[in-house]
């Protein structure tokens, strides 16, 4: 069996592989192109987090032009983008890392919204310009907050604002009755936008959720409620929320994604006093690396032993 890997992560954890599947071998990709002889032995791919974004492109040409690839597994949670359709078309499994970056994600999330009630910014101005400028900020206790994607990011925003005071509702498909918070179906969604003070997008893009938050949607908010996305830039229809932004319906905004990444330097977003951009990295963090690493370790040995693979896309 050949993996087809970063250079990297085979010197540091190929024994630990090779102690699960003892004739594993490599394919590594490092600076150099991988040459095209090479693309045929290649059996199973690990597209891990320190190849992204970088080298990406050369990961993705090298894996789709692998004839006998059988499994492609992903540090990532979301698999909309077109690429891995073409995979599966060839009927390469397909398993991702979800659950591995919730943690960090939900963090940032979190600490979003304690920067956008505190208008934190404000107060970075007034250090940078020696102003000693006391004002009142917006206590984050009481506030509603609409999580819509109860997945594991969602799930664990819900968990942490309980904490503070905050009451979480969340919107998935078909809720299972075991979430940390009160949740209701995805059809419930303009009922629960008038009572948001906090609006946090966390659910994945399909069909059904691509432009689901556009200007009716963000009349509905309670007036100055914020917008937090960390789901995926298509979620929201950028040019409604600007507007909403500049009459106040919309007091502020955290957008971890957009509609095209890397955003336009030329962007309004970026010169919108009330919106923090942050470049897609709410959970690229050193842990959320390690998990998707372990989880691709855990799901290699269920390959290798024939056994239902862990996040595998159906």
């Amino acid at each position: 069996m050949t993996l087809f890997c970063s250079e990297r992560l085979w010197d540091e954890r190929g024994a630990e592989w090779r102690s699960i599947v003892p004739d594993l071998t490599a394919v590594p990709l490092g600076d150099e192109e991988v040459p095209a002889e090479r693309f045929a032995d290649i059996d199973i791919a690990f597209f891990s987090g320190d190849v992204w974004p970088a080298r990406g492109a050369n990961f993705m040409k090298v894996a789709l032009q692998a004839p006998s690839l059988r499994w492609l597994h992903v540090f990532n949670a979301g698999v909309d983008h077109p690429v891995f359709g073409a995979f599966r078309e060839r009927g390469v499994r397909l398993t991702t890392s979800s659950g591995a970056s919730a943690t960090p994600i939900a963090h940032t999330v979190v600490m979003q919204l304690l920067v956008m009630s505190r208008r934190a910014d404000r107060w970075f101005d007034d250090q940078r310009d020696h102003r000693w400028n006391q004002r009142d900020v917006t206590d984050v206790e009481g506030r509603v907050v609409g999580i819509v994607g109860l997945g594991a990011i969602g799930s664990e925003v819900a968990r942490i604002v309980t904490a503070f005071g905050m009451r979480p509702i969340g919107l998935r498909r078909t809720p299972t009755g075991d979430e940390p918070c009160e949740t209701w179906t995805s059809d419930r969604l303009h009922e629960l936008l008038p009572l948001v003070d906090d609006l946090v997008l966390t659910a994945p893009l399909s069909p059904e959720t691509a432009g689901m938050i556009g200007t009716s949607e963000l009349d509905l908010l309670r007036r100055g409620a914020t917008v937090t996305n960390v789901g995926r830039g298509e979620l929201i229809d950028e040019d409604a929320l600007l507007a909403a932004l500049h009459s106040g319906q919309v007091g502020a905004a955290a957008l971890d994604v957009f509609a095209t990444e890397p955003l336009p330097a030329d962007h309004p977003l970026w010169d919108e006093p009330n919106v923090i951009v942050t470049p897609h990295s709410a959970g690229t963090t050193v842990l959320s690396r390690q998990r998707a690493v372990d989880m691709f370790g855990d799901n290699l040995r269920r390959f290798a032993a024939g056994e239902p693979l862990r996040n595998e896309v159906r």
